[in-house]
């Protein structure tokens, strides 16, 4: 008994062991994503960009602001002198939270009347969201301590916060939508995948081989019932969330298929590209494996990309999760249109094409 035993063993390690590939997976494809994964876990909030509304304009409110840019959480972007510019700086994205200073909030400060500061904060992400106004109120805090000398008689500044977008910092119109991208992701890699390779396995891809069909059209015919089956399993978990968590969709729903067209479409050519360069179904599931743990892990959904080194932001660009998380919670919560999404809308059209024309040059009518 345990002469066939080692002799199991030996096949299994043999088997398992000899493709080079897949050694590079079992043993290297690991200990590099835990490098890289390691450096973009952080649950720590930093570098918070932040717009600025001071309709004060005085020595005070130049102190305010220099309170929150010198705590080290707060990152000035950019600065306007209206409050109708806050929702255009919230719905493009392009800061997180608005500072909003009121004209006389320095007389009042001076005038022993409690000085009002508005912080308006992005509530897409409710997490993020109560970090900041947790921030913020350390900041007014140590303001009125430093500038008044501690006197409780003396009211201060008070800092009045609301979230937009989202009012009661519900978590579960963040993570919801956010779970819808994570499942298509992992469903469109796992299950096309193995698409080629189990050609190659059973041997029908001899037969394929005899055919005139192209490379191109051999790659649609793989592609368009595994997007198919996406979008139909997309719908359910859409008409789950409404019905179930109350999830909302605030903008435009023909939008939102036909980007998410787009996000199955990269997945699907990464997932064939894994295929066509397998030899086993073995090796392409763990290959799609490695590939979806960083692709959720480096998105966005978890950790804020902002908070991770640089090299680590750079690598996201190529991650297609990233841009449609972008676009799902800009249709969904801000009820976005594609004026303000275009830069996520291209960088992903961009990373589709280019998957699907890797996987087109990786696929050989061959054996091999």
């Amino acid at each position: 008994m345990i002469n066939r035993l080692r002799c199991m063993l030996i096949k299994e390690f043999l088997q398992m062991l000899r493709d080079p590939r897949m050694r590079a997976i079992i043993f290297v494809a690991p200990v590099v994503q835990m490098m890289v994964i390691a450096f973009a876990l952080t649950t720590d909030v930093t570098r918070i960009r932040t717009g600025l509304v001071d309709l004060d304009g005085t020595p005070a409110s130049h102190e305010m602001v220099a309170a929150f840019t010198g705590s080290g959480h707060f990152n000035l972007v950019e600065q306007a002198f209206s409050s109708s510019s806050i929702k255009r700086m919230l719905d493009q994205g392009s800061v997180r939270v608005v500072i909003h200073l009121p004209a006389g909030f320095e007389s009042d400060l001076r005038a022993g009347r409690t000085a009002s500061l508005q912080l308006i904060v992005d509530g897409t992400d409710s997490n993020t969201a109560a970090i900041v106004s947790g921030y913020a109120t350390a900041v007014v805090e140590a303001f009125n301590q430093t500038e008044l000398s501690g006197s409780a008689s003396v009211p201060g500044v008070q800092i009045e916060s609301r979230a937009w977008f989202n009012p009661n910092l519900e978590s579960r119109y963040y993570f919801v939508p956010g779970l819808i991208a994570v499942m298509l992701m992992v469903v469109s890699l796992i299950l096309t995948s193995i698409a080629i390779v189990r050609e190659k396995e059973i041997g029908t891809m001899e037969q394929v081989m005899v055919t005139p069909i192209r490379r191109l059209e051999f790659i649609l015919g793989k592609t368009i019932p595994y997007l198919i089956t996406g979008y139909i399993t997309m719908t359910l978990m859409f008409a789950a969330a409404m019905l179930i968590f109350g999830v909302r969709i605030e903008g435009s729903w023909l939008l939102l298929y036909v980007l998410a067209g787009v996000y199955l479409t990269g997945n699907l050519g990464i997932a064939l590209s894994v295929s066509a360069g397998a030899a086993t179904q073995q090796q392409a599931l763990l290959t799609a494996f490695f590939i979806v743990l960083p692709g959720v892990l480096l998105s966005g959904f978890m950790f804020p990309i902002r908070n991770m080194p640089q090299p680590v932001q750079i690598l996201t660009v190529l991650n297609p999760m990233r841009w449609f998380l972008e676009i799902l919670h800009g249709i969904a919560l801000k009820g976005a249109g594609i004026r303000t999404l275009w830069p996520a809308v291209a960088a992903l059209t961009a990373l589709a094409l280019s998957f699907t024309a890797l996987a087109v040059i990786r696929f050989r009518k061959t054996l091999g």
